[in-house]
């Protein structure tokens, strides 16, 4: 496989050559690039990955069932500091077998600690909480309201604004529909951004549908929205402004408290979707004048299928629920809840709270050795604001490198080129567009995630990981060549077919 993409390599260099100003040959040279590169990743990513990892899997092996010999449950091994957590979390997921987990922003590996709580809800709490005539619906009930506290003091909001659901996708739908639809009448116009989750920017035009006007705001080239163009937007008829807290592929930090002023100060409802926010960078919802707020548990080393919706009660904010039934969760959320899951979430909560001077410690540390080793490398580029960010997100370029054949390369390593909601599709990320990128650095993009179990050992792995394998794609790439010899990519008149 590998000498077939060498030979593609050395075929596309000579088309790259001989025909620079071209069109066919250079759309036939690139196109043999980018499959070559391919083969040459996975070949490259077998042979590195075994190469590299055979001592260090030898060493984790024999680590693990020394370990497990001794331990007969995950909570036996864990104890109240963080670097207890960060050996427990190698342990079970087979660090040296296993690639490396680096992408947080996807999902979060549940902490030992919040499974411990959950698995008493499957023998003996086993009681439908919404049962209030005996014992098994109360014992239930009162394990869910406990975790609706947990959940409530991380955003310092009441308890009895937290409504649960099944995560963050149907807590933004729950808003982006339920209060236009409630205010309909005098309400006409939604405002949010250009740079939001899928299931914000879905949701927002399905409302366009039904006859709301809706502006998607710009961001600027660091992804943050511009203050004054917001303001300016917002019309007499304006029921709702949703601008996401930190953004899931750039991690770019919103300013939240500026943009609850001026909804405060127009009178207009304002919505965060807070599921890459929520228990990593400080939240407060009467201090910023947030109205509504979205999260999800399995961001947080929670269980998935577990999330929650705040919705302001004093002044109160109404909304048209967007299920029927029995009316629980304050008649906003019908169905009945599930106690393993909102235990888990409740417990992820109370942990975010007890670790976090700990992990934002240990995220912020470990998020500067692995953002200073990958900027390092010769053309790379830090995406989004370096200055307004969550340090556990990291989202670099690495110019003249297809993305995808990065990630084929990094087979040891878990990683993504952009939200997982939406990491099926080949077309560039609409984020890194929207704050500027061309088509070939969006491709170029990788997006790093650092959490609580990350260690030191893993991000030095990963740095000098990608440094080898950016060289030797880019040693395969004539376009990196080309460079190389002083040739102005611009100046070629590359074919649009």
């Amino acid at each position: 496989m590998l000498r077939q993409g060498i030979t593609g390599l050395t075929r596309v260099s000579r088309l790259l050559r001989v025909g620079a100003n071209s069109r066919p040959a250079l759309s036939g040279g690139i196109r043999l690039y980018s499959k070559a590169a391919s083969n040459a990743a996975l070949k490259f990513a077998d042979d590195a990955a075994l190469e590299t990892h055979t001592d260090t899997e030898a060493a984790a092996r024999e680590q693990t069932v020394t370990r497990a010999a001794a331990t007969s449950s995950p909570s036996e091994v864990i104890g109240s500091s963080t670097s207890a957590l960060q050996n427990a979390y190698a342990e079970n997921t087979g660090f040296g077998t296993r690639p490396i987990y680096l992408d947080m922003q996807a999902t979060t590996p549940t902490d030992p600690r919040v499974l411990d709580t959950m698995l008493k809800f499957y023998t003996g709490l086993y009681g439908n909480p919404h049962s209030n005539t005996h014992a098994y619906g109360w014992e239930t009930n009162k394990e869910v309201e406990n975790a609706r506290k947990n959940v409530a003091n991380v955003i310092n909001a009441d308890p009895k604004e937290i409504i649960f659901t099944s995560g963050a996708t149907e807590s933004n739908n729950m808003v982006l529909k339920g209060v236009p639809r409630f205010y309909k009448r005098s309400k006409k116009h939604i405002i949010t951004t250009r740079t939001e989750h899928k299931c914000v920017l879905e949701a927002a035009r399905a409302m366009v549908n039904e006859g709301f006007d809706v502006t998607f705001l710009n961001v600027d080239n660091e992804g943050l929205v511009n203050l004054k163009e917001l303001e300016e937007a917002i019309r007499p008829d304006t029921c709702l402004v949703s601008v996401m807290a930190v953004n899931n592929e750039i991690g770019v930090m919103q300013p939240l408290k500026e943009i609850g002023s001026i909804c405060k100060k127009h009178k207009v409802y304002f919505h965060t979707d807070a599921a890459q926010a929520y228990g990593k960078v400080p939240i407060d919802v009467n201090e910023m004048n947030i109205d509504l707020l979205s999260v999800s548990s399995h961001k947080i080393y929670g269980p998935k299928g577990a999330g929650a919706v705040f919705v302001r009660r004093r002044p109160r904010v109404r909304l048209d629920p967007i299920f029927s039934g029995g009316g629980q969760e304050r008649g906003l959320r019908s169905g009945t809840l599930p106690p393993p899951l909102v235990a888990g979430f409740g417990e992820a909560a109370r942990l975010v709270v007890q670790e976090n001077d700990a992990d934002i410690a240990h995220i912020k540390r470990l998020s500067e050795k692995l953002t200073k080793g990958l900027l390092s490398i010769p053309d790379t580029s830090l995406n989004g604001s370096a200055e307004h960010r969550y340090p556990g997100c990291v989202n670099v370029s690495f110019a003249y490198v297809e993305g995808e054949s990065l990630l084929m390369a990094m087979r040891d390593i878990a990683l993504s080129s952009g939200s997982a909601c939406t990491s099926a599709s080949l077309e560039p990320s609409y984020v890194l567009h929207a704050i500027g990128k061309d088509d070939a650095l969006a491709h170029s993009s990788i997006r790093f995630g650092i959490g609580r179990f990350t260690t030191e050992e893993e991000v030095e792995y990963v740095v000098d990981a990608i440094s080898k394998r950016v060289k030797f794609l880019r040693e395969l790439s004539p376009l990196w060549e080309m460079v190389q010899e002083g040739i102005d990519l611009n100046s070629i008149e590359w074919s649009g077919h």
